[in-house]
């Protein structure tokens, strides 16, 4: 194995991006249509990539493909939270402003984690966490 890259299930992906492009300086380095909406888009920030497909396009990939319609209903079943180690938590915060949906406040944890846990606006749960000895 090489590298993991989570694929985030939504219904639409345009509320998920500003989140992620314009508080936390990701870039969008691919995005595929699918009908009048953004089907897929690839994300990419420092070390960190992340990829966001819409289940109506997951739907029409499968059954174009001869699979089963529904998959985008059935990954509505699978779950994620982000983990993401980050230099500072003080950035993050400043980045996410006072609009941030804290789900877990700011902490500094057992295992040495300086940690905040926000909802991103598509519903992912997304920790932030800073090495305390480092930061």
């Amino acid at each position: 194995m090489k590298k993991v890259t989570p694929i985030i299930v939504v219904d639409e992906i345009e509320p998920c991006l500003p989140f992620w492009t314009d508080r936390l300086g990701f870039e969008v380095t691919v995005s595929v249509p699918h009908e009048d909406a953004i089907g897929f888009a690839m994300l990419h920030g420092g070390d960190v990539d992340l990829m966001y497909q819409s289940r109506p396009s997951i739907d029409a990939d499968l059954v174009e493909s001869g699979g089963p319609a529904g998959l985008g209903d059935e990954l509505e079943r699978s779950t994620i939270t982000l983990f993401v180690e980050v230099d500072s938590i003080d950035d993050i915060v400043e980045a996410l402003g006072d609009e941030a949906d804290v789900v877990v406040p700011r902490r500094q944890t057992f295992y040495g984690m300086d940690e905040l846990f926000v909802r991103a606006p598509c519903g992912t749960l997304v920790g932030f966490a800073a090495n305390v000895e480092e930061g």
